[in-house]
């Protein structure tokens, strides 16, 4: 006798296999006037990441000799299906842990801030949104950051570029009952598990964030889970590195 029936995860909607990334792109110089920019594009999803540099510093850190770099994120009105409100008045709790996770990732990319009293700031704004988008915001702001210290050095301002490294992130879930990586917003908005991972290009983790949505998930997934992310990092780094030329 035949067994039991087993059902089959839904197909992605873009066919792609359960391991396999959305086109990436990452433009350097989208933004002629930056300091450092990059255009990055997870498949639909498209983040400006803008990085400037000030004079200066917070004042919690001036005397120092140190520098600095922080970042904000934005979702332009018409980046989503329809218009969302631009928040004009009061940062939202989820911009405000976007933009503080986009802060850490790109602070790791450094041993120490003993690069003079500078402030870089890094501008993520998302022009189209269909998942993933912080996950493209830090991938992008890493490249525009390199940019941004390669343009300090080049103009006398520090010795050295400090970066020490580069970070990408990517996001991961159980979808359909399926481990899977890069999630579009289909899949992001059903997903059982949904979990976005940063790593540093030396394979070490920055940070990770993961939610049972819908109940609770075991090791079996979470191992899955970073095993694919640890994969999808690794091709994104490759994408960084042939952007940069390095």
């Amino acid at each position: 006798m035949p067994g039991p029936r087993v059902s089959q995860p839904a197909a992605r909607r873009d066919a792609r296999a359960a391991a396999a990334l959305r086109p990436v792109v990452l433009e350097r110089g989208a933004a002629r006037y930056a300091e450092g920019s990059c255009l990055a594009g997870f498949g639909e999803t498209r983040v400006l990441c803008a990085v400037s540099v000030e004079d200066g510093v917070p004042g919690w850190k001036k005397g120092r000799g140190e520098g600095w770099l922080t970042a904000e994120y934005a979702m332009l009105p018409r980046a989503t299906h329809t218009r969302t409100a631009r928040e004009r008045d009061k940062v939202q709790g989820r911009t405000q842990e976007i933009q503080r996770l986009i802060g850490r990732s790109v602070r790791a990319m450094l041993d120490d801030f003993a690069f003079g009293e500078y402030t870089l700031k890094v501008d993520c704004d998302v022009l189209q949104a269909d998942g993933g988008t912080r996950t493209a915001a830090i991938t992008g702001a890493c490249v525009a950051v390199v940019d941004a210290f390669a343009w300090m050095a080049a103009t006398g301002r520090i010795a050295a570029s400090p970066v020490m490294r580069r970070v990408a992130a990517v996001s991961v879930g159980v979808v359909d009952g399926e481990p899977r990586v890069d999630l579009d917003y289909s899949e992001d908005a059903r997903a059982a598990v949904d979990m976005n991972v940063v790593m540093s290009s030396e394979g070490r983790f920055v940070e990770v964030q993961g939610t049972g949505e819908h109940g609770t998930f075991g090791r079996r997934d979470l191992d899955a889970l970073l095993s694919l992310a640890e994969q999808g990092i690794r091709r994104l780094d490759e994408a960084q590195a042939r952007a940069l030329g390095a």
